[in-house]
């Protein structure tokens, strides 16, 4: 978006002070004397190498102890598969909220949910709103559809050899199929789609992935796709990549919001008048209120999709289970919805179209966030759509006691009492 006039000549003003332009120009330009020593090591994690990287950082020696504890030196060659130029870790803490009590296909029970943040009040707002659905009995959730995809892009001389690229797929689907498939053993090539933009093809392949999160497995399998084309297709591509920006990786995107990426999954509670009135100091009138108006609101503003806070309660459970927290991005997409129902009660539903989780495979086997996973009971094979069960569970709490302590008045209230920690009278 341009700035105006006088918005960026203020800008200026208060950015660059009193330096002349000489001294602007001698900031912002190059500079080609030696740099620093580079990282070394690369991904070895034995504490002598650690110890080399340390040395880099002699204003930083007091943080050492800090990062590079013990534990974290004594387990270092757990974290070779996860990490380059390692120096240590870093300590979030971690709180509980629940029980959350989740009527799955999957999931199944009352969950003491695990969230890492260093936030005040998100841990106390989830925790909230997970109670009072369990004292509702709990809420329905339900995986509606799975996928992960990567879209590889080729690029011809003219549109007539993209055309007959995409004919010789077509007619090759089993083959791309067993190419792909032969890298991996549990993940799967559902569906093979095509989008052709003058000589560019992006093909986007679709994958299931088990209980990974995915987003390696479908990546090597799709370089092995591109392996098998380049040396069985007749219609040679001038160049290719095995990711032309178009799957929806790690990004808001309304391609994966009317569809599905990762797993897609909708939670659903009914809360009587009585217990919204008394845990949750209003009314379902004014929580509809202002999800009607919350819902245009963000219309307004262009968001993808229409909900309050996904991205705090997810961004927290990834971080404590191992997820990949950037996939965040894509993850906090969805939609709520609030209605009145027939007997004067709250229904509120949330359906999340981009759940990217795993239990196993990437963070998930470090020992904090594998723990965090025990937690949960969902640790390990045949989890996963359990786990994105329990997000989308998790995102509805979120959402019913945000949207209740603003509907009620209590939002910077809260946040001044538990973020900033006032005494009364201070």
């Amino acid at each position: 978006m341009p700035a105006t006039n006088e918005g960026a000549r203020n800008h200026l003003e208060s950015i660059t002070g009193i330096l002349s332009p000489e001294e602007i120009a001698l900031r912002l330009g190059a500079k080609h004397q030696p740099s620093k020593p580079r990282v070394p090591g690369a991904s070895l994690t034995d504490p002598g190498v650690v110890g080399k990287r340390w040395a880099l950082l002699p204003d930083a020696a007091g943080a050492k102890a800090e990062v590079a504890d013990a534990v974290s030196l004594e387990r270092h060659a757990l974290f070779a598969h996860n990490i380059e130029n390692f120096i240590g870790t870093v300590k979030i803490p971690v709180g509980l909220a629940g029980p959350l009590r989740v009527n799955g296909i999957t999931a199944q029970g009352d969950y003491y949910v695990p969230l890492a943040t260093t936030e005040a009040a998100l841990v106390a707002s989830y925790h909230r709103g997970a109670s009072v659905i369990t004292l509702a009995g709990g809420c329905t959730t339900m995986v509606l559809s799975e996928g992960v995809g990567r879209a590889p892009a080729y690029a011809f001389h003219s549109l007539l050899e993209a055309g007959n690229f995409v004919q010789w797929c077509v007619v090759n689907t089993e083959k791309i199929r067993a190419a792909a498939e032969a890298t991996t053993r549990f993940g799967k090539l559902k569906d093979v789609r095509f989008t052709i933009e003058g000589n560019h093809v992006y093909m986007l392949l679709d994958y299931t992935t088990g209980d990974a999160a995915g987003q390696n497995m479908v990546t090597l399998a799709t370089a092995a796709v591109g392996a098998f084309i380049a040396e069985s297709c007749p219609v040679k591509p001038r160049y290719f990549f095995v990711e032309g920006n178009m799957s929806g990786d790690k990004k808001a995107s309304a391609q994966s919001f009317q569809s599905v990426r990762g797993k897609k999954v909708a939670a659903e509670v009914r809360l009587s008048r009585k217990l919204v009135e008394r845990h949750l100091h209003t009314t379902p009138e004014k929580m509809a209120d202002y999800w009607r108006m919350s819902a245009l609101g963000g219309v307004l503003s262009g968001t993808l999709g229409v909900q309050g806070h996904y991205a705090n309660g997810l961004a927290a459970l990834f971080i404590a289970c191992g997820q990949d927290a950037a996939c965040v991005a894509e993850a906090a997409v969805g939609v709520t919805r609030f209605e009145v129902g027939g007997e004067g009660e709250l229904y509120a539903a949330v359906t999340l179209p981009n759940l990217i989780v795993g239990t196993v495979g990437g963070g998930t086997r470090l020992p904090s966030q594998q723990a965090c996973l025990n937690v949960l009971g969902l640790a390990g094979a045949g989890h996963a759509r359990a786990l994105a069960e329990v997000c989308a569970a998790l995102a509805l709490a979120g959402e019913l006691s945000i949207i209740a302590a603003l509907s009620a008045g209590q939002f910077a209230r809260a946040h001044e009492r538990l973020a900033r920690g006032k005494k009364s009278g201070a």
